[in-house]
């Protein structure tokens, strides 16, 4: 069959739009397999039960699995690359936390740049951390804490999960903040710290809140302040750095994300879908018994809280000269 120039003319334009519907159906189709969210650390940490969380919400109410996908290592990195790698076709997302927007300015040779390829579609919850001390500590409020620290420069031992965790770098802002002299001794983990911490090897440590409550309660380590502006509603006796530190607040951020170019659709169906679960009274009971407080928004509010908490961190990476090592 032969098409005449006039004919084919007046087909092109209908053509044309096929790839746009195409696409506009898949959104609408979406999920039609299993998506799988990438973790970059192992199970049982902050940061897979908030994933594992939404997604059993997210298979609930869409139909399809959303399967956990464990990649740990090199601080998150590995999993950011891969969704970074990804077809951008909203099968594959990431887990986001706070790692990622330190990650960028702790290590300078990374394959990636998260703020740009990564698309931001829904943040989660926010976590405070407790600083926590061994009740050998002298200094019995932050107040004391503080001045104790001055008065004996060098003497107070900090222990982190690890250099360049948020545990580290909530100590090294506050170093910064308030003009006080801790010394970092990096763990590998949270674990590591907190035993020597309650053995009294070292006197203090940023804990995320989830981690905290059991040593609270049953008086094994002092809770000195949360790492917030204001007083968390999980333990309201226990004062804010903020109070004292007017502008300080470190917190561990959770949310999904996807590679870039994923449609705008399939965001937007995620985002109401997360925005919906942060609304229900059993995912925020559940998001209060781990610590952290719901963070609804829009993707777009969840981009400008990833850039501004990237910058933030970038700052206090290269005024302490913080290594990944």
């Amino acid at each position: 069959m032969k098409f005449s120039r006039r004919g084919f003319l007046q087909l092109a334009p209908g053509a044309a739009t096929l790839p746009v519907l195409s696409k506009v159906a898949e959104a609408q189709a979406y999920p039609s397999r299993p998506v799988r969210i990438v973790v970059g650390f192992t199970p049982g940490g902050s940061t897979d039960i908030a994933a594992r969380l939404i997604g059993q919400w997210l298979s609930e109410r869409l139909g399809q699995s959303f399967v956990i996908e464990n990649r740990p290592g090199a601080g998150a990195n590995i999993a950011t690359e891969a969704v970074v790698r990804a077809a951008p076709d909203g099968y594959t997302l990431l887990m986001v936390s706070s790692a990622e927007t330190i990650n960028a300015s702790l290590y300078p040779k990374l394959g990636f740049n998260f703020i740009r390829d990564i698309a931001p579609v829904a943040s989660i919850t926010r976590q405070p951390q407790v600083m926590l001390a061994n009740p050998s500590l002298p200094a019995k409020t932050f107040v004391e804490l503080i001045a104790y620290a001055k008065a004996n420069p060098g003497k107070v031992n900090m222990a982190s999960a690890g250099n360049g965790a948020i545990s580290h770098l909530s100590g090294e802002l506050l170093k910064m903040m308030a003009g006080v002299d801790l010394v970092h001794v990096p763990y590998r983990g949270a674990g590591p710290a907190l035993t020597d911490l309650l053995a009294g090897h070292v006197q203090i440590c940023f804990v995320g809140m989830a981690g905290s409550i059991e040593y609270l309660r049953t008086g094994k380590l002092r809770g000195l302040a949360v790492t917030t502006t204001t007083r968390s509603e999980v333990l309201p006796d226990i004062p804010a750095i903020g109070e004292f530190v007017p502008g300080y607040e470190a917190v561990s951020l959770f949310g999904i994300g996807a590679p870039k170019n994923v449609p705008a659709e399939i965001v937007d169906k995620l985002n109401r879908e997360i925005n919906t679960a942060l609304a229900d009274p059993k995912i925020k009971a559940r998001i209060a018994d781990l610590g952290g407080t719901v963070l609804a928004g829009s993707p777009a509010e969840f981009g400008k809280l990833l850039a501004d908490e990237t910058e933030k961190w970038g700052k206090v990476v290269r005024a302490a000269n913080i290594t990944a090592t």
